[in-house]
């Protein structure tokens, strides 16, 4: 199969997504792979290594995008459409359901569109969703401390505090992978820290982890705003696979906050979890709504683009190596991995998706090609 890795031009977006390492086990595959110039050269993985893993680095674009199967990390800019073929796989980031726009492209297009974000394994995970989580929890923390700066419209108040003076007060909503990974670095760090949440079981566990050096509460919209007009930073880190984020924290409940505190919405992939959120870049991370700094940046894991890749890599390789010897079928003896079919050839695969934007359902086993029969185990 001929495979495209195209180099990322969203802003600020240097992850890319295929490493040298992973293009060699496609070629050792029988399989011929197109990697855009200077894909991977700011992460340190230079068009030379490319080469010597056997794959053919191309100048352009649309000398990539020509391949049956697209791998690459976020979802098809609005330079990258008129690319796009019929029939082509496309297996990336989607986060279609906030994405009216983007999901009518990829159906006029009539490509097979295979998303990470709504990949399930057995235990009812997200795979490849999984390591981006945790990146982004970590660096919402990281991004949450610089705006708290006064330089940067925040309060003026230190993340740990200093023997003397209270820590910050964080908090945050949802207790799922980035929600943890962010509790962790703001307990190393210091902070006050309470997390909300609907999982008592999760609460639990978490409880029993920090042992009292991380607060743990049952999320209610009286709750959150109880806590809210407290907190120096809060994390919004809700997820709800292939939907758009519930919108916890209404405009009323930012108004009532402390000027100078700081929102960090992860969440905003999937629309956001704050209603004054809307999605920044990294030229332009944040904004000021009544006294209210907002980080809503919707590909935080590209600020550490070189982790993000490998930690990307590390997941997706399985699933893409599938794709590229087995095609379709892959999806066809997998129903876990069927799930992340969204779309197939101008029609929608997803439910939410679906639902969200007013489209027609159509279940993945009744648009893939009876070829083979479907596994359902």
């Amino acid at each position: 199969m001929k495979i495209g890795i195209p180099k990322e031009i969203k802003d600020h977006e240097c992850r890319v997504g295929a490493t040298p390492t992973m293009v060699h086990a496609f070629v050792s595959s029988g399989h011929e792979v197109f990697i855009q110039s200077n894909a991977g050269t700011k992460i340190g993985f230079t068009d030379e290594m490319y080469a010597k893993a056997g794959g053919i680095v191309v100048l352009t674009a649309k000398e990539v995008w020509q391949s049956a199967l697209i791998i690459k990390v976020k979802e098809p800019q609005k330079e990258e459409f008129s690319h796009m073929h019929e029939g082509q796989i496309l297996f990336c980031y989607l986060h279609l359901a906030p994405d009216a726009e983007q999901t009518r492209h990829l159906l006029e297009r009539g490509v097979i569109a295979i998303a990470y974000e709504t990949v399930f394994d057995i235990d009812g995970k997200l795979p490849l969703l999984t390591p981006m989580s945790e990146i982004a929890g970590r660096i919402a923390i990281q991004a949450g401390a610089s705006c708290l700066q006064l330089a940067n419209g925040g309060r003026g108040v230190l993340l740990g505090g200093v023997p003397g003076v209270y820590p910050a007060e964080v908090l945050i909503l949802g207790g799922g992978v980035s929600g943890i990974n962010a509790a962790q670095m703001a307990v190393g760090l210091g902070a006050d820290v309470t997390i909300v949440d609907i999982n008592l079981k999760r609460l639990r566990e978490l409880d029993a982890i920090y042992q009292g050096r991380l607060k743990t509460m049952y999320s209610s919209p009286q709750i959150i705003e109880k806590l809210i007009r407290h907190a120096d930073l809060v994390i919004g880190a809700v997820l709800v696979a292939g939907k758009k984020a519930p919108r916890l924290v209404t405009h009323d409940m930012v108004r009532q906050m402390q000027p100078g505190a700081v929102l960090v919405d992860i969440s905003i992939d999937q629309g956001g979890c704050f209603e004054t959120s809307r999605p920044t870049t990294h030229s332009n991370p944040t904004y000021i709504i009544d006294d209210i700094v907002h980080y809503c940046v919707t590909n935080m894991p590209g600020a550490c683009a070189r982790t993000a890749t490998q930690a990307l890599t590390n997941a997706t390789y399985y699933y893409a190596n599938r794709l590229a010897n087995e095609g379709l079928n892959a999806l066809k003896n997998d129903p876990l991995f069927r799930q992340g079919l969204n779309i197939y050839k101008g029609k929608v695969t997803n439910p939410h998706v679906a639902q969200e934007l007013g489209y027609t359902y159509h279940p993945p086993e009744s648009v893939l090609e009876p070829s083979v029969n479907f596994a359902t185990h």
